[in-house]
Protein backbone atom coordinates (compact mmCIF):
# COMPACT_ATOMS: atom_id res chain seq x y z
CA UNK A 1 0.00 0.00 0.00
CA UNK A 2 1.96 3.38 -0.62
CA UNK A 3 2.15 5.87 2.33
CA UNK A 4 -0.27 8.47 0.86
CA UNK A 5 -3.51 5.71 1.07
CA UNK A 6 -2.09 3.56 3.84
CA UNK A 7 -1.95 6.90 6.01
CA UNK A 8 -5.29 8.68 4.72
CA UNK A 9 -6.97 5.39 5.57
CA UNK A 10 -5.83 5.15 9.17
CA UNK A 11 -6.10 8.52 9.82
CA UNK A 12 -9.97 8.16 8.59
CA UNK A 13 -10.42 5.66 11.81
CA UNK A 14 -8.72 7.36 14.34
CA UNK A 15 -9.79 11.09 13.52
CA UNK A 16 -12.12 13.00 15.50
CA UNK A 17 -12.25 15.46 12.70
CA UNK A 18 -14.34 16.04 9.12
CA UNK A 19 -15.64 17.64 6.88
CA UNK A 20 -18.06 20.81 6.84
CA UNK A 21 -20.31 20.95 3.96
CA UNK A 22 -23.59 22.50 2.50
CA UNK A 23 -23.26 26.02 4.03
CA UNK A 24 -25.37 28.51 3.73
CA UNK A 25 -28.84 26.52 3.56
CA UNK A 26 -27.97 22.90 4.85
CA UNK A 27 -25.10 22.69 6.25
CA UNK A 28 -23.78 18.92 7.31
CA UNK A 29 -20.75 17.46 9.09
CA UNK A 30 -19.14 13.92 7.95
CA UNK A 31 -16.56 12.71 10.25
CA UNK A 32 -13.87 11.35 8.17
CA UNK A 33 -14.78 8.08 9.23
CA UNK A 34 -17.72 8.32 7.00
CA UNK A 35 -16.22 9.73 4.24
CA UNK A 36 -14.10 6.41 4.70
CA UNK A 37 -17.01 4.07 4.83
CA UNK A 38 -18.60 5.68 1.99
CA UNK A 39 -15.99 5.80 -0.39
CA UNK A 40 -15.60 2.28 0.67
CA UNK A 41 -19.29 2.13 -1.17
CA UNK A 42 -18.15 3.83 -4.01
CA UNK A 43 -15.24 1.71 -4.86
CA UNK A 44 -17.42 -1.38 -4.68
CA UNK A 45 -19.72 0.42 -7.36
CA UNK A 46 -16.64 1.55 -9.45
CA UNK A 47 -15.02 -2.21 -9.38
CA UNK A 48 -18.36 -3.14 -10.86
CA UNK A 49 -17.87 -0.92 -13.09
CA UNK A 50 -14.65 -2.36 -14.31
CA UNK A 51 -12.76 0.35 -12.65
CA UNK A 52 -9.33 -0.82 -11.92
CA UNK A 53 -5.56 -0.04 -11.19
CA UNK A 54 -3.89 2.49 -13.26
CA UNK A 55 -7.26 3.51 -14.72
CA UNK A 56 -8.37 7.23 -15.15
CA UNK A 57 -11.48 8.32 -13.46
CA UNK A 58 -12.84 11.78 -14.56
CA UNK A 59 -14.89 13.58 -12.12
CA UNK A 60 -17.77 16.42 -12.90
CA UNK A 61 -19.37 16.69 -9.32
CA UNK A 62 -20.35 20.29 -7.16
CA UNK A 63 -20.50 19.41 -3.59
CA UNK A 64 -17.04 18.91 -1.45
CA UNK A 65 -19.18 16.28 0.70
CA UNK A 66 -19.53 13.77 -2.65
CA UNK A 67 -16.39 14.77 -4.03
CA UNK A 68 -14.33 13.30 -1.12
CA UNK A 69 -15.33 10.03 -0.82
CA UNK A 70 -15.95 9.18 -4.36
CA UNK A 71 -11.97 10.61 -4.98
CA UNK A 72 -11.10 8.17 -2.13
CA UNK A 73 -13.28 5.62 -4.05
CA UNK A 74 -11.24 5.76 -7.00
CA UNK A 75 -7.83 5.65 -4.93
CA UNK A 76 -9.33 2.61 -3.77
CA UNK A 77 -9.59 1.02 -6.90
CA UNK A 78 -6.05 2.20 -7.73
CA UNK A 79 -7.24 4.23 -10.66
CA UNK A 80 -6.37 8.44 -10.78
CA UNK A 81 -8.83 11.33 -10.46
CA UNK A 82 -8.98 14.22 -12.98
CA UNK A 83 -11.56 16.80 -12.19
CA UNK A 84 -13.11 18.49 -15.28
CA UNK A 85 -13.62 21.91 -15.22
CA UNK A 86 -16.85 23.12 -14.16
CA UNK A 87 -19.28 25.16 -16.40
CA UNK A 88 -20.43 28.39 -15.06
CA UNK A 89 -23.15 30.97 -15.76
CA UNK A 90 -20.17 32.75 -18.36
CA UNK A 91 -19.42 29.43 -19.55
CA UNK A 92 -20.14 29.02 -23.76
CA UNK A 93 -21.69 25.44 -23.12
CA UNK A 94 -20.98 24.27 -26.87
CA UNK A 95 -17.00 25.27 -25.86
CA UNK A 96 -17.17 23.57 -22.74
CA UNK A 97 -18.30 20.42 -24.43
CA UNK A 98 -15.49 20.14 -26.82
CA UNK A 99 -13.00 21.08 -24.25
CA UNK A 100 -14.04 18.32 -22.28
CA UNK A 101 -14.45 16.08 -24.89
CA UNK A 102 -11.10 16.83 -25.48
CA UNK A 103 -9.78 16.29 -22.33
CA UNK A 104 -11.66 12.78 -21.41
CA UNK A 105 -10.36 11.16 -24.68
CA UNK A 106 -6.88 12.86 -24.05
CA UNK A 107 -6.92 10.87 -20.07
CA UNK A 108 -8.20 7.83 -21.61
CA UNK A 109 -10.99 7.52 -19.33
CA UNK A 110 -12.54 4.41 -18.05
CA UNK A 111 -15.84 6.01 -16.67
CA UNK A 112 -16.67 9.40 -15.78
CA UNK A 113 -18.26 9.85 -12.51
CA UNK A 114 -20.96 12.79 -12.10
CA UNK A 115 -23.35 14.40 -10.18
CA UNK A 116 -25.51 16.85 -9.46
CA UNK A 117 -25.49 19.86 -10.25
CA UNK A 118 -24.16 18.56 -13.52
CA UNK A 119 -26.37 15.77 -13.93
CA UNK A 120 -27.87 17.48 -17.47
CA UNK A 121 -24.53 16.81 -19.16
CA UNK A 122 -25.11 12.98 -18.14
CA UNK A 123 -26.43 12.13 -21.45
CA UNK A 124 -23.64 14.53 -23.69
CA UNK A 125 -20.97 13.10 -21.91
CA UNK A 126 -22.82 9.25 -22.54
CA UNK A 127 -22.46 9.50 -26.18
CA UNK A 128 -18.64 9.72 -26.25
CA UNK A 129 -19.03 5.80 -25.61
CA UNK A 130 -17.69 5.54 -22.16
CA UNK A 131 -19.43 4.42 -18.68
CA UNK A 132 -21.03 7.51 -16.90
CA UNK A 133 -21.81 6.42 -13.43
CA UNK A 134 -23.69 8.98 -10.85
CA UNK A 135 -22.33 9.31 -7.23
CA UNK A 136 -26.03 8.41 -6.32
CA UNK A 137 -25.87 4.75 -7.65
CA UNK A 138 -22.34 4.57 -6.53
CA UNK A 139 -23.28 4.87 -3.19
CA UNK A 140 -25.86 1.79 -3.69
CA UNK A 141 -23.22 -0.76 -4.11
CA UNK A 142 -22.04 -2.92 -1.45
CA UNK A 143 -18.73 -2.17 0.17
CA UNK A 144 -15.24 -3.46 -1.07
CA UNK A 145 -11.83 -3.40 0.62
CA UNK A 146 -9.19 -1.28 -1.06
CA UNK A 147 -6.64 -2.73 -3.36
CA UNK A 148 -2.76 -2.35 -3.25
CA UNK A 149 -1.56 0.72 -4.86
CA UNK A 150 2.03 2.10 -5.00
CA UNK A 151 4.00 5.53 -3.97
CA UNK A 152 4.80 5.77 -7.73
CA UNK A 153 0.93 5.14 -9.07
CA UNK A 154 -0.68 8.58 -10.38
CA UNK A 155 -3.31 9.46 -7.76
CA UNK A 156 -4.27 12.75 -9.83
CA UNK A 157 -3.89 13.84 -13.39
CA UNK A 158 -4.65 17.94 -12.64
CA UNK A 159 -5.58 19.64 -15.36
CA UNK A 160 -3.60 23.14 -16.09
CA UNK A 161 -5.09 26.89 -15.90
CA UNK A 162 -4.89 27.08 -19.65
CA UNK A 163 -6.43 23.96 -20.81
CA UNK A 164 -8.20 24.29 -23.77
CA UNK A 165 -9.09 22.54 -26.92
CA UNK A 166 -5.58 21.16 -26.67
CA UNK A 167 -5.51 20.64 -23.17
CA UNK A 168 -2.54 19.11 -20.78
CA UNK A 169 -2.81 17.64 -17.24
CA UNK A 170 -0.42 17.35 -14.64
CA UNK A 171 0.71 13.61 -13.40
CA UNK A 172 0.59 13.91 -9.72
CA UNK A 173 1.64 10.76 -7.79
CA UNK A 174 0.89 9.56 -4.39
CA UNK A 175 4.62 10.13 -3.20
CA UNK A 176 4.23 13.60 -4.67
CA UNK A 177 1.03 14.13 -2.39
CA UNK A 178 2.81 12.87 0.68
CA UNK A 179 5.92 14.86 0.10
CA UNK A 180 4.28 18.40 -0.72
CA UNK A 181 1.27 17.82 2.03
CA UNK A 182 4.42 17.19 5.27
CA UNK A 183 6.30 19.87 3.50
CA UNK A 184 3.19 22.41 3.42
CA UNK A 185 2.28 21.05 7.18
CA UNK A 186 5.79 21.92 8.20
CA UNK A 187 6.04 25.32 6.61
CA UNK A 188 2.78 26.53 7.94
CA UNK A 189 3.19 24.76 12.04
CA UNK A 190 -0.39 22.87 11.38
CA UNK A 191 -1.74 21.64 14.44
CA UNK A 192 -4.01 18.54 14.24
CA UNK A 193 -5.85 19.44 17.21
CA UNK A 194 -6.87 22.74 17.00
CA UNK A 195 -6.54 24.33 13.45
CA UNK A 196 -9.86 24.38 11.16
CA UNK A 197 -9.63 25.33 7.30
CA UNK A 198 -11.80 26.91 5.22
CA UNK A 199 -12.14 26.75 1.86
CA UNK A 200 -14.76 27.76 -1.26
CA UNK A 201 -11.60 27.18 -4.25
CA UNK A 202 -12.77 24.87 -6.78
CA UNK A 203 -11.75 21.03 -6.70
CA UNK A 204 -10.83 21.44 -10.41
CA UNK A 205 -7.84 23.88 -9.60
CA UNK A 206 -4.89 22.01 -8.01
CA UNK A 207 -5.30 24.62 -4.68
CA UNK A 208 -8.60 23.92 -4.30
CA UNK A 209 -8.66 19.88 -4.78
CA UNK A 210 -5.03 19.03 -3.49
CA UNK A 211 -4.22 21.41 -1.03
CA UNK A 212 -7.54 22.20 0.37
CA UNK A 213 -9.54 18.86 0.01
CA UNK A 214 -6.79 16.00 -0.82
CA UNK A 215 -4.38 17.04 2.16
CA UNK A 216 -6.65 17.77 4.79
CA UNK A 217 -8.50 14.15 4.21
CA UNK A 218 -5.48 12.84 3.77
CA UNK A 219 -4.05 14.00 7.30
CA UNK A 220 -8.00 13.87 9.23
CA UNK A 221 -7.73 17.46 9.59
CA UNK A 222 -10.79 19.65 10.18
CA UNK A 223 -12.15 21.25 7.05
CA UNK A 224 -14.97 23.56 6.41
CA UNK A 225 -15.46 23.94 2.73
CA UNK A 226 -18.09 25.41 0.20
CA UNK A 227 -17.83 25.62 -3.45
CA UNK A 228 -16.70 28.73 -5.81
CA UNK A 229 -20.49 29.23 -6.44
CA UNK A 230 -21.98 29.64 -2.71
CA UNK A 231 -18.76 32.20 -2.71
CA UNK A 232 -19.13 34.31 -5.25
CA UNK A 233 -23.46 34.68 -4.73
CA UNK A 234 -22.31 36.04 -1.37
CA UNK A 235 -18.43 37.18 -0.89
CA UNK A 236 -19.65 37.74 2.92
CA UNK A 237 -19.99 33.66 3.52
CA UNK A 238 -16.58 33.56 3.99
CA UNK A 239 -15.42 35.36 6.22
CA UNK A 240 -19.30 34.21 8.28
CA UNK A 241 -18.37 30.98 8.21
CA UNK A 242 -14.33 31.57 9.48
CA UNK A 243 -16.34 33.33 12.32
CA UNK A 244 -18.89 30.60 12.91
CA UNK A 245 -16.24 27.41 12.76
CA UNK A 246 -13.56 29.47 14.21
CA UNK A 247 -11.00 28.81 11.51
CA UNK A 248 -7.25 29.43 11.44
CA UNK A 249 -6.38 28.89 8.16
CA UNK A 250 -7.65 29.86 4.79
CA UNK A 251 -6.64 30.52 1.57
CA UNK A 252 -7.44 32.00 -1.72
CA UNK A 253 -5.83 34.46 -5.22
CA UNK A 254 -5.43 38.03 -4.49
CA UNK A 255 -8.71 38.96 -7.03
CA UNK A 256 -11.03 37.57 -4.13
CA UNK A 257 -9.13 39.07 -1.11
CA UNK A 258 -9.65 42.32 -3.17
CA UNK A 259 -13.92 41.54 -3.59
CA UNK A 260 -13.33 40.63 0.32
CA UNK A 261 -11.82 44.00 1.27
CA UNK A 262 -14.57 45.18 -0.70
CA UNK A 263 -17.27 43.75 0.26
CA UNK A 264 -15.94 44.05 4.32
CA UNK A 265 -16.11 48.05 3.53
CA UNK A 266 -19.43 48.19 1.62
CA UNK A 267 -22.09 45.95 3.16
CA UNK A 268 -20.41 44.74 6.74
CA UNK A 269 -20.61 46.45 10.15
CA UNK A 270 -17.45 46.35 12.29
CA UNK A 271 -17.45 43.61 14.97
CA UNK A 272 -19.99 41.81 12.91
CA UNK A 273 -17.64 38.70 12.08
CA UNK A 274 -14.59 38.34 14.24
CA UNK A 275 -11.55 37.40 12.41
CA UNK A 276 -9.27 37.38 15.16
CA UNK A 277 -9.27 33.23 14.84
CA UNK A 278 -7.44 33.71 10.98
CA UNK A 279 -4.00 32.74 11.61
CA UNK A 280 -3.18 31.69 8.23
CA UNK A 281 -4.42 33.38 5.16
CA UNK A 282 -2.24 32.14 2.27
CA UNK A 283 -2.43 34.71 -1.12
CA UNK A 284 -1.21 32.21 -4.11
CA UNK A 285 -2.18 31.03 -7.64
CA UNK A 286 -1.68 34.45 -9.04
CA UNK A 287 0.49 37.31 -8.61
CA UNK A 288 0.17 39.19 -5.38
CA UNK A 289 -0.21 42.89 -5.16
CA UNK A 290 0.66 44.37 -2.14
CA UNK A 291 -1.30 47.64 -2.27
CA UNK A 292 -4.05 44.91 -2.26
CA UNK A 293 -2.79 42.91 0.56
CA UNK A 294 -2.39 46.28 2.09
CA UNK A 295 -5.76 47.28 1.33
CA UNK A 296 -6.95 43.92 2.84
CA UNK A 297 -5.71 44.29 6.11
CA UNK A 298 -7.05 47.84 6.66
CA UNK A 299 -10.83 46.87 5.74
CA UNK A 300 -10.31 43.45 7.85
CA UNK A 301 -8.88 45.15 11.10
CA UNK A 302 -12.27 46.28 12.15
CA UNK A 303 -13.09 42.38 12.24
CA UNK A 304 -10.16 41.74 13.72
CA UNK A 305 -8.06 40.05 10.97
CA UNK A 306 -4.46 40.05 11.61
CA UNK A 307 -1.72 41.75 9.14
CA UNK A 308 0.28 39.01 10.25
CA UNK A 309 -1.79 36.70 9.11
CA UNK A 310 -1.86 37.55 5.62
CA UNK A 311 0.95 34.96 3.77
CA UNK A 312 1.90 34.94 0.22
CA UNK A 313 2.90 32.31 -1.22
CA UNK A 314 4.31 30.47 -4.84
CA UNK A 315 3.26 27.12 -6.14
CA UNK A 316 1.34 25.34 -9.06
CA UNK A 317 0.49 21.75 -10.31
CA UNK A 318 3.91 20.97 -11.55
CA UNK A 319 4.96 21.27 -8.25
CA UNK A 320 1.67 19.38 -6.88
CA UNK A 321 0.65 22.56 -5.08
CA UNK A 322 3.23 24.38 -3.36
CA UNK A 323 6.64 26.10 -3.57
CA UNK A 324 7.05 28.19 -0.66
CA UNK A 325 5.43 30.20 2.04
CA UNK A 326 6.41 33.39 3.70
CA UNK A 327 7.46 32.92 6.70
CA UNK A 328 4.48 32.18 9.47
CA UNK A 329 3.31 34.78 11.15
CA UNK A 330 5.07 37.06 9.27
CA UNK A 331 2.80 38.61 7.24
CA UNK A 332 3.85 40.15 4.18
CA UNK A 333 7.35 41.51 3.08
CA UNK A 334 8.03 43.74 0.50
CA UNK A 335 10.72 44.19 -1.60
CA UNK A 336 10.91 47.35 -3.32
CA UNK A 337 13.66 47.51 -6.16
CA UNK A 338 14.70 50.16 -8.72
CA UNK A 339 12.13 49.54 -11.55
CA UNK A 340 14.47 50.92 -14.52
CA UNK A 341 17.65 48.79 -13.22
CA UNK A 342 14.96 45.56 -13.00
CA UNK A 343 13.36 46.51 -16.82
CA UNK A 344 16.88 47.08 -18.60
CA UNK A 345 19.71 44.97 -16.70
CA UNK A 346 17.62 42.73 -15.08
CA UNK A 347 18.84 42.84 -11.78
CA UNK A 348 16.82 43.96 -8.84
CA UNK A 349 18.81 46.35 -6.86
CA UNK A 350 16.74 47.74 -3.43
CA UNK A 351 16.25 51.54 -3.35
CA UNK A 352 13.18 53.62 -1.95
CA UNK A 353 13.53 56.93 -4.44
CA UNK A 354 12.61 57.34 -7.89
CA UNK A 355 11.08 54.96 -10.49
CA UNK A 356 10.51 51.80 -8.12
CA UNK A 357 8.75 48.89 -8.21
CA UNK A 358 7.58 46.79 -5.14
CA UNK A 359 7.11 43.07 -5.01
CA UNK A 360 6.05 40.61 -2.64
CA UNK A 361 8.35 38.12 -1.44
CA UNK A 362 7.13 34.33 -1.39
CA UNK A 363 9.71 32.84 1.30
CA UNK A 364 11.72 30.50 0.92
CA UNK A 365 11.66 26.37 -0.51
CA UNK A 366 9.88 24.39 1.29
CA UNK A 367 11.50 21.17 2.76
CA UNK A 368 12.17 18.79 0.24
CA UNK A 369 12.63 22.15 -2.77
CA UNK A 370 15.47 23.46 -4.51
CA UNK A 371 14.85 26.61 -6.48
CA UNK A 372 17.40 28.27 -8.88
CA UNK A 373 17.35 31.31 -10.85
CA UNK A 374 19.03 30.61 -14.70
CA UNK A 375 19.78 33.05 -17.56
CA UNK A 376 18.54 32.73 -21.59
CA UNK A 377 21.45 30.51 -21.64
CA UNK A 378 20.99 28.31 -18.40
CA UNK A 379 23.62 29.70 -16.48
CA UNK A 380 22.55 29.80 -12.49
CA UNK A 381 22.51 33.74 -11.53
CA UNK A 382 23.41 35.18 -8.40
CA UNK A 383 20.69 37.02 -5.94
CA UNK A 384 19.07 39.68 -7.47
CA UNK A 385 19.98 38.47 -10.75
CA UNK A 386 16.29 38.48 -12.89
CA UNK A 387 15.52 35.13 -14.95
CA UNK A 388 13.72 32.01 -14.93
CA UNK A 389 13.12 30.19 -11.73
CA UNK A 390 13.77 26.46 -12.02
CA UNK A 391 12.64 23.71 -9.22
CA UNK A 392 13.07 20.35 -8.19
CA UNK A 393 12.00 18.18 -5.68
CA UNK A 394 10.17 15.11 -4.63
CA UNK A 395 7.03 16.74 -5.32
CA UNK A 396 7.59 17.94 -8.51
CA UNK A 397 5.76 15.99 -11.12
CA UNK A 398 7.83 13.78 -14.23
CA UNK A 399 5.65 14.97 -16.40
CA UNK A 400 2.39 15.84 -18.57
CA UNK A 401 -0.48 13.39 -20.21
CA UNK A 402 -1.18 15.35 -23.22
CA UNK A 403 -3.73 14.24 -26.81
CA UNK A 404 0.01 13.63 -28.29
CA UNK A 405 1.13 11.48 -25.48
CA UNK A 406 3.43 11.88 -22.38
CA UNK A 407 5.94 15.22 -22.32
CA UNK A 408 8.39 15.17 -19.53
CA UNK A 409 8.68 18.30 -17.09
CA UNK A 410 11.81 17.79 -15.88
CA UNK A 411 15.21 17.44 -17.62
CA UNK A 412 17.95 15.33 -17.04
CA UNK A 413 19.11 16.51 -13.98
CA UNK A 414 15.56 16.78 -12.72
CA UNK A 415 14.76 20.48 -13.06
CA UNK A 416 11.76 21.87 -14.02
CA UNK A 417 10.96 24.61 -16.01
CA UNK A 418 8.79 27.03 -13.76
CA UNK A 419 7.96 29.39 -17.11
CA UNK A 420 8.14 32.25 -14.06
CA UNK A 421 10.68 35.07 -14.54
CA UNK A 422 12.00 36.40 -10.93
CA UNK A 423 14.95 36.26 -8.68
CA UNK A 424 15.72 35.16 -5.54
CA UNK A 425 16.95 37.58 -2.12
CA UNK A 426 20.48 37.36 -0.45
CA UNK A 427 18.11 35.54 2.32
CA UNK A 428 17.06 32.73 -0.70
CA UNK A 429 13.31 34.24 -0.76
CA UNK A 430 11.47 33.92 -4.28
CA UNK A 431 10.30 36.74 -5.88
CA UNK A 432 8.29 36.71 -8.49
CA UNK A 433 8.34 39.39 -11.98
CA UNK A 434 5.60 37.77 -14.21
CA UNK A 435 5.53 34.83 -16.82
CA UNK A 436 8.07 34.55 -19.64
CA UNK A 437 5.46 34.31 -21.96
CA UNK A 438 3.92 37.29 -21.21
CA UNK A 439 6.89 40.00 -20.59
CA UNK A 440 6.77 42.60 -23.57
CA UNK A 441 9.71 43.58 -24.59
CA UNK A 442 9.83 47.31 -25.72
CA UNK A 443 13.04 49.92 -26.50
CA UNK A 444 15.14 46.91 -24.51
CA UNK A 445 13.13 47.20 -21.52
CA UNK A 446 11.68 44.05 -19.92
CA UNK A 447 7.60 45.33 -19.01
CA UNK A 448 5.31 43.06 -17.43
CA UNK A 449 1.62 43.04 -18.01
CA UNK A 450 0.82 42.62 -13.81
CA UNK A 451 1.91 46.53 -14.09
CA UNK A 452 0.35 47.66 -16.59
CA UNK A 453 -3.28 45.65 -15.65
CA UNK A 454 -2.32 47.13 -12.17
CA UNK A 455 -1.94 50.36 -13.08
CA UNK A 456 -5.55 50.29 -15.25
CA UNK A 457 -6.74 48.72 -12.46
CA UNK A 458 -6.83 52.60 -10.43
CA UNK A 459 -9.01 54.18 -12.78
CA UNK A 460 -12.62 55.09 -11.83
CA UNK A 461 -14.98 52.39 -13.32
CA UNK A 462 -12.71 49.79 -14.05
CA UNK A 463 -13.99 46.46 -12.59
CA UNK A 464 -11.39 45.03 -10.09
CA UNK A 465 -9.66 42.26 -11.62
CA UNK A 466 -10.98 42.94 -15.15
CA UNK A 467 -7.79 44.55 -17.22
CA UNK A 468 -6.01 43.08 -19.00
CA UNK A 469 -2.60 43.97 -20.96
CA UNK A 470 -1.92 42.90 -24.37
CA UNK A 471 1.24 42.53 -26.11
CA UNK A 472 1.02 43.52 -30.04
CA UNK A 473 3.88 42.89 -32.89
CA UNK A 474 4.77 46.58 -34.07
CA UNK A 475 6.83 44.82 -36.88
CA UNK A 476 10.34 44.43 -37.52
CA UNK A 477 10.65 42.53 -34.26
CA UNK A 478 9.11 45.36 -32.29
CA UNK A 479 6.89 44.45 -29.60
CA UNK A 480 4.12 47.00 -28.34
CA UNK A 481 1.03 46.22 -26.11
CA UNK A 482 -2.66 47.38 -25.76
CA UNK A 483 -4.89 47.36 -22.65
CA UNK A 484 -8.57 45.97 -22.67
CA UNK A 485 -10.41 46.64 -19.38
CA UNK A 486 -14.03 45.91 -18.30
CA UNK A 487 -16.76 48.18 -17.46
CA UNK A 488 -20.51 48.74 -16.77
CA UNK A 489 -20.46 52.12 -18.19
CA UNK A 490 -19.36 50.59 -21.65
CA UNK A 491 -22.19 52.49 -23.75
CA UNK A 492 -21.53 55.35 -22.54
CA UNK A 493 -19.24 57.22 -24.83
CA UNK A 494 -18.00 60.04 -22.55
CA UNK A 495 -17.53 57.93 -20.03
CA UNK A 496 -15.61 55.59 -22.23
CA UNK A 497 -13.51 58.46 -23.54
CA UNK A 498 -12.40 59.24 -19.85
CA UNK A 499 -11.94 55.54 -18.77
CA UNK A 500 -9.79 55.32 -22.17
CA UNK A 501 -7.26 58.89 -21.49
CA UNK A 502 -6.98 57.60 -18.06
CA UNK A 503 -5.78 54.05 -18.31
CA UNK A 504 -3.59 55.34 -20.70
CA UNK A 505 -2.12 58.02 -18.31
CA UNK A 506 -2.01 55.21 -15.55
CA UNK A 507 -0.15 53.40 -17.43
CA UNK A 508 2.15 55.31 -18.98
CA UNK A 509 2.75 56.66 -15.26
CA UNK A 510 3.76 53.06 -14.03
CA UNK A 511 5.97 51.68 -16.95
CA UNK A 512 6.76 54.78 -18.52
CA UNK A 513 5.72 53.39 -21.76
CA UNK A 514 2.21 54.13 -23.60
CA UNK A 515 -0.38 51.76 -24.74
CA UNK A 516 -0.64 51.80 -28.67
CA UNK A 517 -4.48 51.75 -27.74
CA UNK A 518 -6.95 50.65 -24.79
CA UNK A 519 -9.99 49.17 -25.28
CA UNK A 520 -13.24 49.37 -23.15
CA UNK A 521 -15.56 46.11 -23.17
CA UNK A 522 -18.52 45.62 -21.26
CA UNK A 523 -18.52 43.39 -17.93
CA UNK A 524 -17.92 39.15 -18.55
CA UNK A 525 -15.86 39.96 -21.93
CA UNK A 526 -11.94 39.35 -20.93
CA UNK A 527 -11.37 35.61 -21.41
CA UNK A 528 -10.38 33.60 -18.40
CA UNK A 529 -9.83 30.48 -17.24
CA UNK A 530 -11.65 28.34 -15.07
CA UNK A 531 -10.06 29.31 -11.91
CA UNK A 532 -10.32 33.48 -12.59
CA UNK A 533 -6.83 34.02 -13.84
CA UNK A 534 -6.47 36.09 -16.88
CA UNK A 535 -6.03 33.95 -20.40
CA UNK A 536 -3.57 37.45 -22.21
CA UNK A 537 -3.27 34.82 -24.93
CA UNK A 538 -6.80 34.85 -25.97
CA UNK A 539 -7.42 38.66 -25.11
CA UNK A 540 -5.62 39.35 -28.69
CA UNK A 541 -8.88 39.80 -30.43
CA UNK A 542 -10.52 42.12 -27.97
CA UNK A 543 -8.02 44.51 -28.74
CA UNK A 544 -7.14 44.22 -32.91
Amino acid sequence: MSQFTETMYANAHRSTKGINTGEPHAPVRHSWEEVHQRARRIAGGLAAAGVGPGDAVAMLAGAPVEIAPAAQGVWMRGASVTMLHQPTPRTNLVRWAEETTAVIEMISATAVVISDPFMAAAPVLAELGIGVLSIADLLTAEPIDPVATGDDDVALMQLTSGSTRSPKAVQISHANIVANAVAMTEGCDFDIDTDVIVSWLPCFHDMGMTGYLTVPMYFGAELVKITPMDFLSDILLWPRLIDKYRGTMTAAPNFAYNLLARRLRRQATPGEFDLSSLRWALSGAEQVDPDDVADLCAAGAPFGLKPEAVIPAYGMAETTVAVSFSECGGGMVVDEVDADLLAVLHRAVPATKGHTRRLVTLGRPLAGLELRVVDEYGSVLTPRGVGVIEVRGASVTTGYVTAAGFIAAQDERGWYDTGDIGYLTEAGDVVVCGRLKDVIIMAGRNIYPADIERAAARVEGVRPGCAVAVRLDAGRSRETFAVAVECKDFQDQAQVRRVEHQVAHEVFAEVDMRPRSVVVLKPGTIPKTPSGKLRRAHAHSLVC
